[in-house]
């Protein structure tokens, strides 16, 4: 089996136009096992065996399939968050990512949670502001702003980390779930932000164990018998 090699171009927005060939990820031949059980009964699982999928411009894309099939693995390993034991991810831009559980801290404000995030990608200061801003307007929390994370709601939280994946305006966003614990007005709108994204030329890459608006996607990926196959 190959090495992994992750190429990473620098963090510049899009400017190929929607409709193009190019690509803006690409995962090559994820391999992935994980070790189960107590020695001398431990045995090796393989969750992906040679897993492929690209994204172009402007693609919204939904990654489906049955529990334990693997996709938030092959998310976690687009993101580099987990490393496969073989297998290539190249991408040009910047990632945005919304895992399935979220990454917060208790003690700090939604605002704590967007000032930090935006120092962390390099933004402005007044650039992070007003990215906040709009998320704020965009999905309806502006009032937990000063509200600690360990005292929002299953839907707010989740409002939150959303909103922390798309602040920097990432040119591929990777969800996980997004959605779950979302109220109906909250779905339609994150559904709105889908569709501007997808007009700015931005990917989105969408994990959910089902899809319910199907011409919602541009097209469609099952994780099935360790590889991603067009559904």
């Amino acid at each position: 089996m190959s090495a992994i090699s992750t190429t990473v171009a620098p963090a510049t927005p899009a400017t190929v136009p929607v409709g193009t060939d190019a690509i803006v990820l690409t995962a090559a031949g994820i391999i992935k096992s994980y070790r189960r059980g107590v020695w001398p009964q431990r045995r090796r699982n393989t969750v992906l065996l040679g897993a492929d999928l690209t994204l172009r411009p402007g693609e919204v894309v939904g990654l489906v399939g049955e529990n334990g099939s693997g996709k938030s693995t092959l998310m976690e390993i687009l993101v580099g968050a987990l490393a496969p034991d073989a297998g290539t991810v190249t991408h040009t831009g910047r990632l945005g990512y919304c895992p399935q559980e979220p990454l917060v801290y208790p003690r700090l404000t939604c605002d704590e949670h967007f000032d930090l995030f935006g120092h962390a990608y390099g933004m402005t200061v007044e650039a992070a502001k007003a990215a906040r801003q709009a998320i704020y307007d965009q999905l309806g929390f502006a009032r937990y702003g000063k509200t600690r994370a360990d005292q929002l709601s299953g839907g707010t939280m989740a409002k939150l980390n959303l909103g922390l994946a798309l602040l920097a305006d990432p040119d591929v966003l990777l969800l996980d779930e997004p959605y779950a614990g979302f109220d109906w007005d909250t779905y339609q709108k994150f559904w709105g932000l889908v569709a501007q994204r997808r007009q700015a030329g931005r990917s989105v890459l969408i994990v959910s164990h089902f899809v319910v608006d199907e011409d919602r996607f541009d097209r469609i990926v099952a994780v099935r018998d360790g590889k991603a196959v067009p559904r």
